[in-house]
């Protein structure tokens, strides 16, 4: 992050015929006008230009930094030193926003308990060594904010819209047309095989001659579906009538599929076939 202060000066723009020396002098333009030189009574602040390397999002952050800067353990935190690093960079802060450092100096406090309570002598108790290490608390909220800091980069790293990508809304103006599921050729074999076998088993060994009309049939079918409700595909045969009438019945349907005169649909494989009069839908 940099500010700074001062008079606006536009990049500086070379002047024909230069100083007594020959050479090209630089002059700037200040707000539209030519300035050929610095003004006498110019004022640069001390704090015209700041620059911070390093910005951090509190005092966790800060002493996590410190850390993994020095590569320590952090399960075993030297607070001496790391008590000196942290109050040089506070008391820097304190010197430019004394606000932003209020938090700051609460985990000073802290750590300089913590460092005093190290130098006191420790009672020694048989299995109780975390509960009287001073640093305890303070790795225990070190670890859990390292964890969540992790957590909030992966999240951060995820796709977001208007960041990665962006959303694309298109405005239909007519209606779409609601597609129903394809059948499945084989699907379509299997149940005229069924109707085959259905009809050796009730068939009549009788022999005639009648003659059959395949736009007859398609006819018939029509007029099954001209209430516009769909049909399952084995209520489209008579089984009774032997396997001729099926043969015509069944080319009837299919010729009336390649016109696009019915629809046939099936929701999911070995699913009921249904078929549908596509006449009636547009009614």
């Amino acid at each position: 992050m940099s500010e700074s202060r001062g008079l606006p000066l536009g990049p500086p723009l070379p002047v024909a015929g230069g100083g007594s020396d020959g050479t090209a002098q630089t002059s700037y333009k200040v707000r539209g006008e030519l300035l050929t030189e610095l003004p006498s009574d110019l004022y640069i602040p001390p704090d015209a230009l700041e620059v911070f390397l390093d910005t951090f999002e509190g005092p966790l952050d800060l002493l996590l930094y410190l850390i993994r800067k020095a590569n320590v353990d952090i399960l075993d935190i030297p607070m001496a030193s790391l008590t000196l690093q942290y109050l040089d960079y506070v008391e820097a802060m304190r010197t430019k926003n004394l606000e932003l450092a209020a938090e700051y100096l609460v985990m000073a406090a802290m750590l300089m308990e913590i460092k005093s309570r190290m130098l006191l002598p420790r009672p020694r108790a048989a299995g109780d060594d975390d509960q009287l290490d001073p640093r305890a608390e303070l790795v225990r909220r070190l670890l859990e904010y390292e964890q969540m800091k992790a957590a909030a980069r992966r999240i951060d790293e995820l796709p977001q819209r208007d960041r990665d990508f962006v959303s694309v809304s298109v405005w239909v103006e007519q209606a779409a047309v609601r597609r129903l599921p394809q059948v499945d050729p084989r699907a379509l074999v299997e149940a005229w095989r069924e109707l085959l076998r259905q009809a050796r088993v009730r068939e009549h060994h009788h022999i005639t001659r009648e003659e059959l009309s395949v736009r007859e049939y398609m006819a018939i079918i029509l007029r099954e579906l001209r209430s516009g409700e769909f049909k399952e595909f084995h209520e489209l045969f008579s089984r009774l009538r032997g396997v001729p009438m099926l043969v015509v019945n069944f080319l009837a349907l299919l010729e009336l599929a390649r016109e696009g005169l019915i629809e046939i649909t099936q929701s999911q494989p070995y699913a009921p076939i249904y078929v549908k009069s596509r006449h009636a839908e547009h009614a």
